[in-house]
């Protein structure tokens, strides 16, 4: 049953990773290509851990793809926010010197 779970774990985040896949090419954000890469990564981590045997090799190396995950969703909001901070600043500056001439 496990298995069966991991599977239909993989399977929904290689779908959600392919509408964000659509989103980032129709908009060119790259929030949505760091998801995209981040739920493929989780794809993948149900996958190892359902081929691998439970009762071998233990299973914690599978978790590693999981940390890579959550970590480029914190890349990808980290990356959002200095881009959008960068804009506004940009924005405000450009403001100030319409205003001054």
């Amino acid at each position: 049953m496990t298995e069966f779970l991991w599977g239909a774990l993989a399977m929904a985040a290689w779908v959600a990773g392919l509408f964000f896949l659509r989103f980032w090419r129709v908009s060119g954000d790259r929030l949505f290509l760091f998801f995209f890469l981040a739920f493929w990564c989780l794809a993948a981590n149900w996958i190892v851990l359902a081929a691998i045997p439970r009762e071998g090799e233990p299973s914690h190396h599978a978790y590693w793809l999981r940390l890579l995950a959550f970590a480029l969703i914190l890349v990808g909001v980290v990356d959002k926010n200095r881009v959008e901070k960068n804009r506004v600043e940009k924005n405000r500056v450009e403001k100030n010197r319409g205003a001054s001439q």
